[in-house]
């Protein structure tokens, strides 16, 4: 029986790593042609030959999302090896926990280069695909920070994440039809993305807040689901997080 997710070509942004590298590992073995992106190329390299040697296809490019011009051909590379793109993940992120008061600028406009516009850039890279093929799908991890304000310390961060669950939305308003735009906040995860803090007294509350947190591969099985679904079925938004974190 088709799992509806066999033979799509799918991009992920961030897949060197945590829960970019498990969706990876997980729709490739569904049948899947991932194409990966990150900045850390012997990590992508790596992750090719894993999933190559299980029988799957896969094919990787440097980049960094933070590039407009990185991206621009990352998703003609797609396009150029596999002729459509069927699913665009924006998972690639960074989380620089703080308080306001340090005034640390430099990762704030870190965060905002990578959590929003790299969003962006890939939006604006693969809507012409998308909508000359009248089909396709953005996937954009967001984060329950974008749900209710993680402070203190996580200000920015939050900023960041509420700025992917409006521009997801906006942008479902703007192309839905044939288009599809799922939103995936996911709490917790095991992940290096709980190292992103210089602040040391602020990294070792994340650390110890991601104590109880779930595998990437929960989340990828989510990514999953939302794909599976028939053309006319539009998964908006997923929210998961472990059982025992409140926030």
């Amino acid at each position: 029986m088709s799992n509806n997710i066999s033979g799509k070509v799918v991009v992920i942004t961030g897949a060197s790593s945590g829960l970019g590298e498990e969706t990876a590992r997980h729709l490739a073995a569904l049948g899947a042609r991932v194409v990966l992106a990150a900045r850390r190329k012997d990590k992508l390299d790596a992750l090719v030959t894993e999933l190559t040697n299980a029988g799957g296809q896969a094919i990787a490019y440097q980049t960094d999302v933070t590039s407009q011009e990185e991206v621009k051909t990352l998703i003609q590379g797609a396009v150029d090896t596999y002729g459509r793109i069927d699913v665009l993940v924006n998972n690639a992120g960074l989380m620089a926990i703080a308080p306001l008061s340090d005034a640390r600028t430099d990762e704030w406009d870190r965060m905002i280069d990578i959590n929003i516009k790299g969003l962006l850039y890939g939006v604006a890279a693969a809507l012409p695909v998308f909508q000359k093929q009248n089909s396709g799908h953005f996937i954009n991890i967001a984060s329950v920070a974008g749900l209710k304000v993680f402070s203190p310390g996580g200000t920015v961060y939050s900023g960041t994440k509420f700025a992917v669950r409006a521009i997801s939305e906006g942008l479902r308003h703007e192309v839905g039809g044939s288009i599809r735009t799922t939103t995936i906040e996911p709490g917790a995860v095991d992940s290096e993305l709980k190292f992103g803090s210089t602040h040391q007294q602020s990294r070792d509350f994340v650390v110890d807040f991601y104590k109880h947190a779930i595998p990437a591969e929960s989340v990828a099985r989510a990514i999953a689901f939302a794909i599976e679904q028939p053309a006319d079925v539009d998964i908006n938004e997923i929210v998961l997080r472990p059982t025992v974190q409140e926030f």
